[in-house]
């Protein structure tokens, strides 16, 4: 009786606490917080840490497949001539082992739509494709 009892109150208590809280956080902390930081700030070199070893770099129209280090100096370039004000988070969607972000940069008096993708895995989060519209 005592096992039915016990049995009975363990459910119970899981069926109150709910499915997310049951869960672990997927990845810990939010990868887009720091992302957003350097984008805030124009630190392109802290910014470029996040970059896979290549990655998609849309800038304002302009594709280009890239390394770490030429998408570094795109980004340098890009800051150089729109020197960033404020960056937020709109959006955010996807679970491992890709997430997106759209965001709004205010950036050298002009307002540009910034949209990551960002493959996490285990041990660490890489962004894969990086794109900057103008609003």
């Amino acid at each position: 009786m005592k096992k039915v009892f016990w049995l009975a109150s363990l459910l119970f208590a899981l069926f109150i606490a709910g499915p997310s809280s049951a869960q672990p956080q997927e990845n810990g902390p939010d990868v887009f917080t720091p992302i957003g930081k350097y984008l805030q700030s124009g630190d392109y070199d802290k910014l470029s840490a996040w970059f896979a070893d290549n990655l998609e770099l849309d800038m304002l129209g302009a594709v280009n497949n890239c390394t770490r280090n030429q998408a570094k100096l795109i980004m340098k370039n890009f800051f150089a001539h729109y020197t960033p004000k404020k960056f937020t988070i709109l959006h955010k969607s996807g679970k491992a082992p890709m997430k997106y972000a759209v965001g709004s940069l205010s950036a050298g008096g002009e307002r540009f739509r910034v949209i990551l993708y960002v493959k996490t895995t285990d041990s660490e989060s890489h962004i894969e494709q990086l794109k900057v519209e103008r609003e």
